[in-house]
């Protein structure tokens, strides 16, 4: 039984995603357990790219539930994230530019294994997120429309 997949529903929010990018991640067993029990938050973590590796920092997984032993993990541990060489690059000059993060979006399972989606991003300013609200709710309101006038002719 696999777990669907732990969404960043802020990243989409606060950034325009513009580049996507699919990546594993060095995890422990008990870690790997929590996100199939759905214990994780991306919220507010982020990925920096240092000395040629990537890094996943402030991404909090709970310890596993059912743990016997006294293994104390840090929850918000730095997690190394497993790339492509040219991914990598890409990332790198990528981020540099002002305005510009690599932000986590989702994280899954793929043929057993976890993986992260990440995306270069950049930062969207206040007026971008009301705009982003406003046709929130249109979409919701055309939705309400098409099922209320469905409703009266059937």
């Amino acid at each position: 039984m696999e777990s669907a997949s732990i969404l960043n529903r802020k990243a989409k929010f606060d950034f325009f995603l513009l580049q996507k990018f699919e990546a594993g991640i060095s995890l422990l067993g008990s870690e790997v357990k929590s996100i199939r029990e759905g214990k994780v938050n991306l919220r507010d973590s982020f990925v920096r790219v240092v000395r040629g590796e990537a890094f996943l920092h402030n991404c909090h997984i709970s310890p596993y539930s059912k743990i016997q032993g006294h293994v104390e993990i840090e929850a918000t541990r730095t997690r190394k994230l497993l790339l492509h060489r040219k991914e990598l690059e890409q990332l790198a000059v990528g981020s540099q530019q002002k305005g510009h993060s690599i932000v986590p979006v989702s994280m899954y399972f793929k043929r057993g294994r976890v993986k992260i989606e990440i995306a270069l991003a950049r930062g969207k300013k206040m007026a971008d997120k009301r705009e982003t609200i406003k046709q929130r709710m249109h979409d919701k309101e055309s939705r309400a429309a098409i099922k209320h006038h469905s409703r009266r002719k059937g």
